[in-house]
Formats: C-alpha cells, structure tokens, sequence
C-alpha cells in the first residue's frame, strides 16, 4: 500500500514537472544546445527567406526530444534537402563542431515550418 502511495506521488511530481518545461525554458548549458537557440536560428533563417518575398514561411517547434551537444561554432540553418525525403519543407540547423563528447562531433536538427496564408487570404478568413 504504502508502495503505492509513493508511486502515486512521483507520478504527480513527475507530471508537474514535465508541465512546467518548455521550449522557452530549454535553452543551452555548457553540455547540451538548447531547443530555444535552435529555434531561434531557424526563425533566423526564415526571416531572412520571407524577406526575398516569395512565399512566406513560419518556422515551429523542433521536436522536444532532441537533445544535442552544446556547439562549439555559430549555428547554420538552410532549407532541409529534398534528397533527405522529408514531406514537408523544414529548415536544417547545422552545427559543424559540438564540444568533445562520445556521441557526436557535429549534429544537425529540422525544424518543421509552414507557410503563412496568403496575405489576400486572410482578410477572407472567418
């Protein structure tokens, strides 16, 4: 019983936890890149895309359970190739140096993004 009870309570604490996480609050330490950097530089990227006045992007989230080694160089992003056989477009965050570790030397994240609706669009839009 008293087993239970202790199980009951790390499963509340852990959820409460996990509530309180979020993109904003992941950002890097020494030892991992954080979420909110790699979104940023993609939201970076997207920016300066969107400013050509083609089409017009919104970059997202990157998955939340990527967790990738601090870089050790300014990150860079570039639309994702097609010859990776993603579905949809995304952006590529490249690292090319990560601080010494046993896994990896150099990573790279997507991160989804979707196109803004057209500007005439909008204005017809319930």
């Amino acid at each position: 019983m008293l087993r239970s009870i202790l199980f009951t309570i790390e499963l509340v604490a852990c959820v409460a936890c996990l509530a309180s996480w979020s993109i904003e609050t992941d950002r890097s330490t020494p030892e991992k890149h954080g979420l909110f950097e790699i979104r940023e530089e993609a939201r970076r990227f997207i920016a300066q895309e969107n400013a050509k006045g083609q089409q017009q992007w919104d970059a997202l989230d990157p998955n939340a359970k990527v967790v990738v080694p601090r870089c050790t160089v300014p990150l860079r992003a570039q639309w994702t190739p097609t010859s990776l056989g993603r579905s949809k477009p995304s952006v590529m965050v490249i690292c090319p140096a990560a601080v010494p570790n046993l896994v990896m030397g150099k990573w790279n994240v997507d991160v989804p993004v979707k196109r803004k609706p057209d500007r005439e669009d909008a204005g017809n839009r319930p």
